[in-house]
């Protein structure tokens, strides 16, 4: 038998990340946040929730503060509920507990200041799940949560079946769990606003009592297509008159109103999980972004790395530190679907720049000198093998012996930037899909009852972008050591398809390491490994390379000194290289080129202000050029520097037994 009634339960997320550009805020403002809150401002017997990130309320209380106003007005009538969250949007599964607490009770004071009112609920970012959330959440006062009905698939239920809220718990610590409609998703705006309608009568006809829509406010005006379709075609206007006609028997609720008025539908303990399209984007599991990226892992594992140092400092150090972390937690670099994301290079550069900040309050704090230098042996990242962390006042040189003796991070502090925040070429799914789209999209016909979800989205031009793709096989970091095949050119090495001749480039270096004596010298790290260089015939010669890094205290720049030996019985005439990449751009080496008789260069970038010297006691063949990936975006498949890549090279002539060497100096200032 049906209900006379069905309530339609409305979550609307909006954020933007902690580093985007003003003119993304701006621009989103106008085409999105701005017109859907004054069409719901002018419609009061409509009831929503919202959630905006702490990093999008900051934006606008500075920039809108009327838009705040017009919130807490909204509030203040019973029209809308406020959502909580961590507060910088992180994914709340990739941070510590402790903030976890911290980022969702800092939420809601703000909202508190804002609207007057604190969020018994929570928008959970990206909808990830996991069942180890319930605790933290429950003892930061939170009551409830959004996720997606998709979730309930994984523990057998049928996601359309699913309806009101339900009761989980973990160690007697309760919440209660909404599933957001997948339907509900691609109806909202994307279809005519009767098929909404028609969805809900036919739902409240089955006997169901709720359904509940949560998803993007990007999707009213940001996406593809949307801003002319929900404003200028009326597509918002119609579904809220769709709405208020309906609303005998459609009735907009708000989720605190809801629990108060129904208890739960059912006991639920659900799986990790997030939405269906992120489940496909990660290979089933959120934190498989840490696997197949290895650059993620590396900033979520600093992160952590340094939030625990912030949590051991005195209160009076880690205040501002703590502010920092929390910025640096905010998702949007750390994985890659749809959007940009990891790809791109300004959203990864401000994880690290707060990652850096909060260090440096935390030198700061512990009040020390201009003329110190130390060395941290630590698993940081969690891998089973120590990384060596070699840090003064001016730099830090995070170090991995067992991946090629490779520096995957230089910090240049003055700047709060770290150089090395570089990106390696992959292939996705979606390449190999582009051309399939532009051939499918030339053959579909025109729409009249709807547009395009961004997850449809087709551009002509995605098949040239993925024409002359190359991909790594190889971490694009620095320090890394290479024998390359005779016959190679510098296009090969760009184009990343040639052959190595030599197993040095991921391989296990031994190490040790020295911290400098107080007052005096450097910190020294010696790296060594005994492998094989593969002549032209294929046969393996043993090779001994040892790598020495220098930091002295103060100096913003290091030293290094190598030592190649033939450890075989016959002559051996190797090329080696040393290869170093950096998130630089200097115009005067954005292409494929080469040069020899290089003893010296400087690496110029006037974005961020930085020069990058490097001085060789040896001359030297270079082969510079940039690396850009092809990656998915809201527009369609976008090319994006990432990174330029050099590698120094000599000839060798090595006689069984004989070494060759090379010493280098790196030196990091401000451009002036």
């Amino acid at each position: 038998m049906g209900r006379g009634t069905i309530d339609l339960l409305m979550a609307i997320h909006s954020h933007q990340p902690e580093g985007n550009f003003d003119w993304v805020f701006a621009e989103a403002y106008e085409k999105s946040y701005l017109p859907f809150l004054e069409s719901l401002y002018r419609r009061p017997r409509l009831k929503m929730s919202l959630h905006y990130s702490g990093c999008l309320l900051d934006w606008m209380a500075d920039k809108h503060p009327e838009f705040i106003g017009m919130l807490k007005e909204m509030v203040g009538r019973g029209q809308v509920e406020m959502l909580g969250g961590g507060y910088y949007e992180p994914i709340l599964t990739l941070i510590p507990e402790r903030d976890i607490l911290g980022q969702v009770k800092l939420m809601n004071e703000k909202l508190r200041e804002f609207t007057g009112k604190p969020a018994a609920g929570v928008w959970l970012t990206e909808r990830v799940w996991e069942p180890t959330l319930i605790k933290p959440l429950a003892k930061a006062g939170i009551k409830y949560a959004i996720v997606d009905d998709w979730h309930f698939s994984y523990v057998g239920q049928k996601p359309d079946d699913t309806t009101g809220y339900y009761v989980t718990e973990d160690d007697g610590e309760k919440l209660f769990i909404f599933p957001g409609s997948e339907k509900l998703r691609y109806l909202m705006p994307f279809k005519l606003p009767h098929e909404t309608v028609d969805y809900m009568r036919g739902q409240k006809d089955k006997g169901v009592a709720s359904k509940i829509f949560a998803d993007d406010g990007e999707k009213f005006g940001v996406w593809p297509g949307t801003h002319k379709w929900v404003y200028e075609e009326k597509w918002l206007e119609n579904f809220f008159n769709a709405l208020e006609s309906e609303s005998p028997w459609l009735k907009t609720t708000m989720f605190s109103d809801y629990i108060r008025d129904n208890g739960p539908t059912g006991r639920i303990y659900l799986t990790c999980a997030s939405y269906r399209e992120m489940m496909e984007w990660s290979g089933g599991y959120f934190k498989n972004f840490l696997v197949k990226y290895p650059e993620a892992n590396s900033m979520q594992k600093k992160m952590q790395f340094v939030s625990g140092l912030v949590a051991e400092a005195k209160p009076s150090a880690s205040r501002k530190a703590l502010e920092y972390i929390y910025k640096s937690q905010c998702n949007c670099a750390y994985w890659h679907g749809v959007f940009g994301g990891l790809y791109l290079n300004h959203l990864r550069s401000a994880v690290y720049s707060n990652i850096i900040k909060a260090q440096k309050e935390l030198d700061k704090a512990a009040h020390k000198k201009a003329d110190w230098v130390e060395v941290v042996e630590t698993d940081f990242d969690c891998d089973s093998y120590d990384e060596v962390l070699i840090s003064n006042s001016k730099i830090e040189l995070d170090i991995s012996p067992h991946n090629g003796g490779s520096i995957f991070e230089l910090d240049f502090k003055p700047l709060a930037l770290n150089l090395t925040n570089t990106l390696a070429r992959r292939r996705e799914p979606y390449h190999d899909k582009a051309l399939e789209k532009a051939k499918a999209a030339g053959a579909q016909g025109n729409k009249s009852d709807g547009i395009d979800s961004i997850h449809d989205v087709s551009r002509a031009k995605d098949a040239e972008l993925v024409a002359d793709l190359s991909y790594d096989w190889y971490r694009r970091v620095s320090l890394i050591d290479h024998f390359l095949k005779e016959g190679t050119t510098v296009k090969d090495f760009a184009a990343s398809r040639y052959g190595e001749s030599g197993d040095f480039v991921d391989g296990e270096y031994k190490y040790s390491a020295r911290n400098a004596k107080p007052g005096a010298g450097a910190a020294r790290l010696e790296m060594s490994r005994d492998g094989n260089y593969y002549g032209a015939d294929g046969a393996a010669s043993p090779v001994r390379i040892v790598k020495t890094i220098s930091v002295k205290p103060n100096k913003a720049g290091f030293d290094v000194e190598y030592t190649v030996t033939n450890t075989g019985s016959k002559e051996l005439a190797p090329r080696f290289g040393i290869e170093f990449s950096y998130s630089l751009k200097d115009p005067h080496l954005n292409k494929v080129g080469e040069a020899g008789g290089i003893k010296n260069i400087c690496v110029n970038d006037q974005w961020y202000g930085v020069k990058v010297d490097l001085e060789f006691s040896e001359e030297a063949s270079l082969w510079y050029f940039p690396i850009e990936t092809v990656s998915d975006s809201e527009q369609g498949l976008e090319r994006t520097y990432q990174e330029v890549a050099l590698l120094f090279h000599w000839g060798l002539k090595l006689a069984p037994g004989g070494s060759w060497k090379v010493k280098f100096s790196k030196n990091i200032k401000i451009e002036e």
